[in-house]
């Protein structure tokens, strides 16, 4: 089964991490950051870690150092911990677990879920993040996709979220940019030989290499060519010749309807 991604991904931009600006009390992936998306009609991008106890939290980096007033790995604290744990320049808001952002959003704008990997390394998963995320997307009726690198998370997630459309996030896979991941891996990667197995509707490419064939050959195919992340009009614009939507930040897209 291969669900049709939902036609709002196609023409509405998507906030990356949420419509953030931490200078306006709006951190990444926070509830701020959300309400600010949804009240400016733009669809959202938002990450997925996993807590201790096996909830899905939107959070991006794997510790809490950069975003967090606390520090090591997002994993070892538990869903209360982590809701009590302030973000940096939120105003004492705490990391958001998917439920909440699910009732925030209420359907009203396209939410595009990214799973982060849990092997380090893009190997075979336990599959306990994408069983928390499927659990709490249970009953959600919004337009919603979910999204990881890691294909065997994709895959994972055809097995226990069928109807859900769902694709890869894929990249150059430049080696100097993914120092976890041996070359052989990124070599692999690279070519997306995941997307017919793994059942996906839609790739989310890097911006900056949009051209290459095989992400343009499967646009040809019909497959939907999103992409991350763009930071002005220029780059907008520039992806816009190969990618049919962007996810941006740093600036304000128009609405196309």
């Amino acid at each position: 089964m291969r669900p049709d991604l939902p036609a709002a991904f196609l023409s509405v931009p998507l906030a990356h991490r949420a419509l953030h600006d931490v200078a306006d009390g709006r951190p990444e992936n926070s509830r701020a950051a959300v309400r600010a998306a949804v009240a400016a009609g733009y669809g959202i991008e938002i990450d997925l870690q996993l807590s201790s106890d096996g909830c899905a939290m939107v959070f991006h980096d794997y510790v809490l150092d950069r975003l967090a007033e606390a520090s090591g790995p997002v994993r070892a604290r538990t869903r209360a911990e982590l809701r009590a744990i302030p973000l940096k320049g939120g105003d004492g808001e705490g990391i958001p677990d998917l439920d909440e952002i699910l009732e925030l959003v209420g359907g009203r704008v396209p939410l595009l879920i990214e799973l982060k990997d849990q092997h380090g390394g893009m190997g075979i998963t336990d599959g306990a993040l994408e069983r928390a995320a499927a659990k709490a997307l249970d009953g959600y009726s919004g337009p919603v996709a979910l999204m990881s690198f890691n294909p065997h998370m994709v895959a994972e997630l055809a097995r226990l979220a069928p109807e859900r459309p769902r694709g890869l996030t894929t990249s150059a896979y430049d080696p100097a940019d993914w120092p976890e991941l041996s070359r052989a891996v990124c070599d692999d990667l690279r070519a997306i030989p995941d997307f017919e197995r793994t059942g996906s509707s839609f790739i989310s490419h890097e911006a900056g290499d949009l051209a290459r064939p095989r992400v343009q050959a499967l646009r040809n195919e019909g497959v939907p060519v999103l992409c991350w992340t763009v930071t002005s009009p220029a780059e907008e614009a520039a992806a816009r010749a190969f990618a049919v939507n962007v996810t941006f930040e740093q600036y304000l897209p128009p609405l196309t309807s």
